[in-house]
């Protein structure tokens, strides 16, 4: 999935907060995977903003799902 494919190549919507019913600007992406699912090298990504990314690094980390925290700009998506 890209992150910064735009449905409507006319919109400047940035891409937003994962978080439940944050409409804020990512800065962050959370890469994971859950080992019961996912293969080792597989990433998932949630996107969170500088107030909810403590919340769900935690979150994902206590589960031993978290595998990184890059700042949006600098996130490079794997190649399948």
């Amino acid at each position: 999935m890209n992150l910064f494919a735009d449905p409507n190549p006319e919109s400047t919507a940035s891409p937003i907060c994962s978080a439940k019913g944050c409409r804020a600007a990512a800065e962050w992406v959370l890469a994971w995977n859950n080992p019961k699912l996912h293969t080792p090298e597989r990433r998932k990504t949630w996107l969170a903003c500088e107030e909810h990314r403590e919340h769900l690094s935690q979150f994902l980390g206590v589960r031993g799902f978290l595998k990184d925290v890059v700042p949006l700009a600098q996130w490079e998506e794997p190649q399948p």
